[in-house]
């Protein structure tokens, strides 16, 4: 070998080098900077000078935003009670904290099958692994989930299972909340009330349904080997302001016949489209029936017809403080409507360093939205698109092998800084992003990347 090859060598370890101490540092900027805006947030519970009582614990772990919404409703009303209560995340929350506290209620959610939450992961790897004996504690445990899983509430009960072996003492048995079921809430209220020793004022209920009009219903792969996949568009009724939200924000259906259980779906627009889009793929159960949110959604609902809905604003999945990264976006299917809002916003900013990396099942059928992207891509505002069409290779090609094959461009685009944003179906494509993910960046540099907010997921 050369000297010149030597030093070039020299000269590219120190480039990868350079890189890495970036993005650590990057990294660590990004998660001072989020616990500096829950901090100033918090203060406001803060109990006055002196006070006698120690703060409540409210804390909470969310995938989707409605546990830490919850948890800001129940540190409030505490507070307006006279009760003082200091709100966190699980993710802030060490041992030593735990262990000293005297009382604290748990508002935790469950990512797909029982397993906790990003935002738990922390607690659950750091905490709960390090067994702190909490013979002091007396705790209670909201616990949401939705009964279409098979681990319901699951990371709600093993929590609650592992405070109770830890020798914390219930301050009563676990509530837990299928998709805001207000019967449970109202549930949550009164236990709450009866510690606090009077009613509790000022409780915020979540919005109510409100009548929008189905505007247009479009079939995007006719002829699909897979189910048939509808573009949605929804608007106010005549006279009625189109409500702002943001890309990333999700919203309820409710279906007629089955108001108890709205369906939860991703919004594929801004408020700057004029109307609120949706992409839903049309289920079918074994008997062949149509699945009742979708089968309303793609079939049911006449056009210029009414569909109740509300938003739900979804802070885990929004830009933040990413908008000024460069931004990885990687789904399938119907995860392709998060991602469009994403990008929406994206070239709204002018911002072209975006890269799309997006799974369906053939070229000829399942272009959702297609010629869109790619006019984008055109226009300077896509840096890079990769399509993966699982059925149009002898050997079923998805996502996760593409990012392998990508493996050097996606350490480099992290180390620019760039945030990462899953969004599709939680088994297969989200299980097998994640398991590329950690074994190209290392899984610790993914936890931290999580605990920084640049990796952000909305799977189902």
């Amino acid at each position: 070998m050369t000297t010149a090859d030597e030093g070039l060598r020299a000269l590219a370890a120190a480039g990868v080098l350079c890189a890495y101490l970036g993005l650590c540092a990057g990294i660590w900027r990004g998660v001072r900077a989020r616990r500096a805006e829950a901090a100033r947030a918090a203060a406001a519970l803060a109990p006055a000078a002196g006070a006698a009582t120690p703060p409540w614990l409210v804390l909470h772990a969310s995938q989707t935003g409605v546990a830490e919404r919850l948890a800001w409703q129940t540190a409030r009303a505490l507070h307006g009670a006279g009760v003082p209560a200091r709100i966190a995340s699980l993710a802030q929350l060490g041992a030593e904290e735990l262990r000293g506290a005297a009382r604290a209620l748990f508002i935790v959610s469950t990512y797909g099958e029982g397993d906790p939450p990003d935002a738990a992961a922390p607690f659950a790897r750091r905490v709960m692994a390090a067994a702190p004996a909490l013979e002091g504690l007396r705790y209670g445990v909201l616990a949401l989930g939705d009964r279409g899983y098979q681990r319901f509430c699951g990371f709600g009960r093993v929590l609650d299972d592992w405070l109770r072996t830890r020798a914390a003492a219930p301050l009563f048995e676990r509530i837990e909340v299928d998709r805001e079921d207000p019967a449970a809430l109202a549930r949550w209220q009164r236990e709450l009330a009866h510690l606090a020793g009077r009613e509790l004022a000022g409780w915020a209920e979540a919005p109510g349904f409100a009548p929008w009009r189905l505007r247009q219903r479009r079939l995007l792969n006719p002829g699909s080997t897979g189910g048939p996949c509808f573009h949605i568009e929804l608007v106010p009724p005549p006279g009625v302001a189109l409500p702002d939200w943001q890309a990333g924000d999700l919203v309820q259906v409710q279906t007629p016949g089955a108001e108890g259980r709205p369906r939860d779906y991703s919004i594929a627009s801004l408020p700057a489209d004029g109307a609120l889009h949706l992409l839903v793929r049309q289920q079918r159960g074994a008997d062949g029936a149509l699945g009742l949110a979708s089968g309303w959604l793609t079939d049911g609902a006449a056009p210029g017809g009414e569909v109740r809905l509300r938003l739900r604003a979804h802070a885990g999945f929004r830009l933040g403080e990413n908008a000024e990264r460069p931004l990885l976006l990687i789904g399938n299917g119907t995860g392709l409507a998060g991602l469009r809002a994403l990008l929406k916003a994206r070239v709204a900013a002018g911002r072209g360093d975006n890269w799309l990396l997006f799974g369906e099942r053939q070229a000829a059928r399942d272009g959702l939205h297609r010629e869109e992207i790619e006019g984008w891509q055109r226009a300077g505002l896509l840096e890079r698109i990769d399509w993966v069409y699982s059925r149009d290779h002898a050997e079923r090609r998805y996502v996760q092998h593409v990012l392998r094959e990508q493996a050097e461009r996606l350490r480099d685009w992290v180390a620019r800084g760039a945030a990462i944003y899953v969004c599709g179906s939680l088994q297969g494509m989200a299980t097998g992003v994640d398991a590329a993910l950690a074994e190209l960046l290392g899984r610790s540099a993914l936890e931290h990347l999580a605990e920084a907010g640049r990796l952000r997921r909305d799977v189902y």
